[in-house]
């Protein structure tokens, strides 16, 4: 399928890339396609930047069927661009297409669109440090009729954004309130998707957590309350003793190519790492006995997220006297230097945008 394009008559002024913050500014020109049963994907397109025109009873709006991506364009020190293992972006899309009924994209042609509008946009990828180009492709049904019913008309859209660090905080150690009422996903349901309903349910929650000073929320199972899962919008990671522990794959947890990443980088280097299932009481009781020594958040966004405090059950935990660990530390120099170039990849993982 060929790509027209469209560009844009008079391109934006760019932001200050010393205040760019996450998500706030988007770039001259998008990707779009369209499926219908009938005649599949077609009409493939980088056009410029706006608005859509959706019909009021768009099956979106009324039925939440949506999935999303996110990832990231690098910019080098020699002025080249870069994306981190993006194959697994989209072979994840797909994997979350499948459980909500919607239309699968070719992957290969997916990671074709993204590197057209990434040469198209190039000037927009930052060159200041910690600083890159959010890459956000989604995709949701857009049936003009109400009823529930299955999918006949899709849209698939990239969008990016030049954005500096997830948090305020940057890589300073957050704090973290462990929610002990609502429940972010459930086994056999939507948890191990990227679509907007698992985090639409987590906002009274984060919500709350804001407004009480912390900066995420740590979710427990939805069947028995007991057992870790995420940290809000990424995968969670905690050394205790000489033992790293990440809770395993068990459908209600998003496979995160950090998380991923960061596994392999662990096991690569000899370390000993479970994904198993970790209760709160282990994780309490590790904290309490000292042996809980890190903590850290891992995803696309933010990339590592040290853990500096835990509340729960009116409690606080300061987890290594609130300053990074060496593990955390270790592990966000080692991917933010192959994201960014400074570390030679040896696992095939970088991408060049050619």
């Amino acid at each position: 399928m060929d790509i027209r394009i469209e560009k844009i008559a008079t391109p934006k002024q760019k932001p200050d890339e010393s205040a760019l913050g996450f998500g706030q500014y988007f770039t001259d020109h998008m990707f779009i396609m369209d499926y219908t049963r009938a005649k599949g994907w077609h009409d493939a397109r980088i056009v410029p930047f706006g608005n859509l025109s959706l019909h009021p009873a768009c099956t979106v709006f009324h039925y939440g069927a949506e999935i999303f991506e996110g990832m990231k364009a690098y910019r080098t020190a020699d002025g080249s661009i870069q994306l981190f293992r993006p194959e697994q972006n989209f072979a994840r899309l797909n994997s979350s297409a499948e459980r909500m009924r919607l239309p699968l994209v070719d992957e290969e042609f997916a990671l074709k669109a993204l590197t057209e509008l990434i040469k198209l946009d190039a000037d927009w990828v930052p060159h200041a440090p910690g600083t890159s180009l959010y890459i956000r492709p989604f995709l949701f049904g857009a049936d003009p009729k109400l009823g529930v019913h299955s999918i006949d008309r899709s849209v698939f859209i990239i969008i990016l954004s030049p954005v500096g660090s997830y948090y305020k905080e940057g890589i300073n150690p957050v704090k973290i309130m462990i929610e002990t009422e609502d429940v972010r996903a459930v086994r056999g349901g939507t948890g191990y998707t990227k679509c907007g309903g698992n985090y639409g349910a987590s906002n009274r929650a984060g919500e709350k957590a804001e407004q009480a000073g912390y900066s995420q929320v740590l979710w427990l199972d939805g069947v028995e309350r007991k057992y870790i899962e995420e940290v809000g919008a990424m995968n969670v990671m905690f050394k205790i003793g000489d033992e790293i522990v990440t809770p395993a794959l068990t459908g209600s947890i998003l496979p995160g190519i950090t998380r991923n990443s960061i596994l392999q980088i662990l096991r690569d280097e000899g370390a000993k790492v479970s994904e198993r299932l970790l209760s709160i009481d282990e994780l309490i009781e590790a904290l309490e006995n000292g042996k809980l020594k890190e903590g850290w958040g891992c995803g696309t966004a933010a990339v590592v997220s040290p853990i500096g405090q835990l509340y729960y059950n009116g409690k606080t935990y300061t987890i290594n006297n609130g300053n990074i660990g060496e593990t955390t530390q270790k592990l966000y120099d080692t991917l933010t230097g192959i994201q960014w170039g400074r570390i030679a990849d040896t696992r095939g993982w970088v991408y060049p945008i050619k």
